[in-house]
């Protein structure tokens, strides 16, 4: 995820601990995490950020229009490596240039994130806030594809009390009941917003609180250099990477501009009682700088460490390295496929026009799988 102009929120982490709950037995938190070796599986000639992988093995990506009108938005990664545009063509027919002539509620605008959900359905996050600029009224949503008829098969839509001006909806996980899902809003708000899946509404909570806000104690560094804008602007982004336990009771996430892992109860984030959420979010643990988070079916929470070109596995109260490769030019999202390799894109936000005045509006980006 990138910074936003308008991420002017800084935030102090919490002060203290509450609670020692972990999800994470003793001997997971004890046994030195697995090495993974590395495969790229597609390389794409556009910034890539999310990944999906079905129960029958199939992939899929998203392609947000950062810094360039991207001519597909979600698509399905083919045996060989190439895109077929996914649902078709017509849901990946928005293009900014032609934004008034359009309707946003039935396109993808921009898309941030891709996650399936182990009952046969890929949903799409789009935040549409093509350039990290003015969320289009209308376009911000979350939609289901129904993977064997390959179709729309429902599409929630984020009012301006969710998506306002300033948001960015990041990335997104599915509670096992199927009932509920939880997003990331990275922009200036911060915030999880809980989306009632059934009912087709969401709220927001945890607005302003600490832990979803950027740690303006934090700099960013990459290659031995501060990562900033071409006119000197920091990086300050909110809550970004997040995963669930698998019994769906502990929530985790993080902002990326920060080095803290947070927590909560699912039960006291689906509460009425916001002021009480607040209060029962929990330190995990002191982590890296990260931006996708992802939870594997054995229970491990693996962490995308941008600073040093690796993935993280957590162990209990500390990340260490399972992969390092200098390939991995800014891990972004994950996800895990049918076999337990897990597949991360490389989306080389240090790299972009938004902190290289020289770098190229279309930035080729690269998928990797990562193999035991």
């Amino acid at each position: 995820m990138l910074e936003r102009r308008s991420f002017l929120a800084g935030g102090a982490t919490i002060g203290a601990v509450m609670g020692a709950r972990r999800s994470f037995s003793q001997s997971q938190a004890l046994a030195p995490p697995s090495s993974f070796r590395l495969e790229e599986v597609a390389s794409f000639p556009h910034q890539v950020t999310g990944v999906a992988c079905s129960a029958d093995g199939r992939v899929f990506v998203n392609f947000p229009r950062w810094t360039e009108d991207a001519p597909v938005s979600v698509a399905e990664v083919l045996k060989d490596g190439t895109l077929r545009p996914y649902p078709d063509d017509a849901w990946n027919a928005w293009r900014n240039a032609a934004a008034a002539t359009m309707k946003p509620a039935d396109h993808f605008v921009c898309v941030q994130s891709v996650v399936c959900d182990g009952r046969g359905n890929l949903w799409v996050l789009d935040a549409a806030a093509p350039g990290l600029d003015k969320v289009i009224a209308g376009g911000s949503k979350l939609v289901r594809l129904d993977l064997s008829a390959n179709k729309i098969a429902q599409i929630i839509r984020f009012g301006e009390d969710v998506a306002l001006q300033g948001s960015y909806l990041n990335d997104v996980r599915f509670h096992p009941d199927g009932r509920t899902a939880f997003v990331t809003d990275s922009g200036a708000r911060g915030s999880i917003v809980v989306v009632d899946l059934a009912k087709g509404t969401a709220h927001s909570r945890l607005d302003g609180h600490p832990s979803t806000q950027p740690d303006k104690t934090v700099e960013v560094t990459i290659d031995g250099k501060k990562l900033q804008r071409p006119d000197g602007r920091g990086f300050m982004v909110a809550s970004d990477g997040i995963a669930l336990s698998q019994d769906g009771k502990t929530l985790y996430w993080q902002p990326l501009t920060g080095r803290t892992l947070y927590r909560i109860g699912t039960d006291m984030l689906m509460s009425d009682d916001v002021e009480a959420a607040g209060r029962k979010v929990e330190k995990a643990g002191a982590s890296c700088v990260a931006d996708g988070l992802l939870m594997s079916r054995d229970g491990h929470l693996y962490i995308t460490s941008p600073e040093d070109s690796s993935i993280k596995r957590w162990e209990g109260d500390r990340a260490r390295s399972v992969v390092s490769d200098a390939r991995l030019r800014w891990p972004d999202s994950m996800a895990e496929a049918p076999d337990g390799s897990i597949y991360v894109t490389a989306s080389r936000i240090q790299d972009s026009a938004w902190f290289n005045k020289d770098a190229p509006a279309a930035l080729p980006t690269r998928l990797f799988r990562m193999v035991k």
